[in-house]
Protein backbone atom coordinates (compact mmCIF):
# COMPACT_ATOMS: atom_id res chain seq x y z
CA UNK A 1 0.00 0.00 0.00
CA UNK A 2 1.40 3.49 -1.17
CA UNK A 3 1.08 6.38 -2.89
CA UNK A 4 2.41 4.58 -5.56
CA UNK A 5 -1.34 2.46 -6.21
CA UNK A 6 -4.03 4.97 -7.26
CA UNK A 7 -6.51 1.74 -6.44
CA UNK A 8 -6.36 0.90 -3.14
CA UNK A 9 -6.80 2.79 0.50
CA UNK A 10 -3.37 2.73 2.17
CA UNK A 11 -5.44 3.02 5.99
CA UNK A 12 -8.67 3.25 7.20
CA UNK A 13 -8.92 4.46 11.13
CA UNK A 14 -11.19 5.98 13.41
CA UNK A 15 -8.93 8.51 15.49
CA UNK A 16 -9.64 9.84 19.33
CA UNK A 17 -12.55 12.37 18.24
CA UNK A 18 -14.31 9.48 16.48
CA UNK A 19 -13.49 10.83 12.67
CA UNK A 20 -13.04 8.19 9.81
CA UNK A 21 -9.44 8.81 8.66
CA UNK A 22 -8.22 7.78 5.35
CA UNK A 23 -4.30 7.93 4.83
CA UNK A 24 -2.11 8.08 2.39
CA UNK A 25 1.37 6.42 2.80
CA UNK A 26 4.26 8.56 1.12
CA UNK A 27 7.15 7.22 0.75
CA UNK A 28 8.58 9.08 -2.56
CA UNK A 29 11.42 11.58 -1.97
CA UNK A 30 10.85 14.72 -3.31
CA UNK A 31 12.53 16.90 -6.38
CA UNK A 32 12.37 19.26 -9.02
CA UNK A 33 10.16 16.76 -11.50
CA UNK A 34 6.41 16.85 -11.15
CA UNK A 35 5.70 13.22 -11.41
CA UNK A 36 5.51 12.89 -7.42
CA UNK A 37 2.71 15.94 -7.21
CA UNK A 38 0.98 13.81 -10.04
CA UNK A 39 0.39 10.92 -8.37
CA UNK A 40 -0.20 12.57 -5.26
CA UNK A 41 -3.02 14.22 -6.88
CA UNK A 42 -4.19 10.67 -8.49
CA UNK A 43 -4.14 8.85 -5.23
CA UNK A 44 -6.60 12.26 -3.71
CA UNK A 45 -8.72 12.32 -6.17
CA UNK A 46 -9.13 8.41 -5.90
CA UNK A 47 -10.02 8.59 -2.01
CA UNK A 48 -12.37 11.24 -3.03
CA UNK A 49 -14.16 9.05 -5.41
CA UNK A 50 -14.19 6.49 -2.60
CA UNK A 51 -16.11 8.57 -0.79
CA UNK A 52 -18.11 10.26 -2.96
CA UNK A 53 -19.30 7.39 -4.76
CA UNK A 54 -20.33 5.26 -1.72
CA UNK A 55 -18.16 2.73 -1.76
CA UNK A 56 -16.89 3.84 1.55
CA UNK A 57 -20.46 3.75 3.36
CA UNK A 58 -20.56 0.41 1.37
CA UNK A 59 -17.59 -0.77 2.61
CA UNK A 60 -18.01 0.48 6.69
CA UNK A 61 -21.38 0.86 7.09
CA UNK A 62 -20.90 0.99 10.81
CA UNK A 63 -19.14 4.13 9.76
CA UNK A 64 -21.66 6.05 7.29
CA UNK A 65 -22.19 8.31 10.37
CA UNK A 66 -18.81 9.76 11.19
CA UNK A 67 -17.07 12.68 9.90
CA UNK A 68 -14.26 11.87 7.37
CA UNK A 69 -10.49 13.54 6.81
CA UNK A 70 -7.88 12.80 4.22
CA UNK A 71 -4.50 12.72 5.75
CA UNK A 72 -1.05 12.13 4.36
CA UNK A 73 2.14 10.80 5.88
CA UNK A 74 5.35 11.47 4.43
CA UNK A 75 8.32 9.76 5.07
CA UNK A 76 10.56 12.81 3.53
CA UNK A 77 9.77 16.60 3.74
CA UNK A 78 7.85 18.20 0.81
CA UNK A 79 9.18 20.58 -1.03
CA UNK A 80 7.78 24.49 -1.93
CA UNK A 81 5.83 23.34 -4.95
CA UNK A 82 4.30 20.01 -2.94
CA UNK A 83 3.35 22.46 0.15
CA UNK A 84 1.92 25.25 -2.20
CA UNK A 85 0.14 21.78 -3.74
CA UNK A 86 -1.08 20.36 -0.82
CA UNK A 87 -2.26 23.72 0.62
CA UNK A 88 -4.56 24.23 -2.34
CA UNK A 89 -5.63 20.54 -2.21
CA UNK A 90 -6.46 21.21 1.37
CA UNK A 91 -8.82 24.12 0.51
CA UNK A 92 -10.22 22.01 -2.09
CA UNK A 93 -10.81 18.63 0.17
CA UNK A 94 -12.70 20.77 2.96
CA UNK A 95 -14.67 23.01 0.96
CA UNK A 96 -16.48 19.75 0.11
CA UNK A 97 -16.88 19.14 3.92
CA UNK A 98 -14.10 16.64 4.17
CA UNK A 99 -10.88 17.41 6.76
CA UNK A 100 -7.36 17.34 5.31
CA UNK A 101 -4.32 17.08 6.98
CA UNK A 102 -0.77 15.97 6.22
CA UNK A 103 2.24 15.31 8.50
CA UNK A 104 6.31 13.86 7.87
CA UNK A 105 7.18 10.92 9.84
CA UNK A 106 9.39 11.43 12.83
CA UNK A 107 13.31 10.74 11.34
Amino acid sequence: MSIEDKNLIDLISVDKQGILVLTISDHLKWDDKNEHLLLLQEKINSYLDFIENGQLDESYPDKADKKIMIQIVFKYQPNKTAEDFLEKAGETVKGIGYGFNFYQLNQ
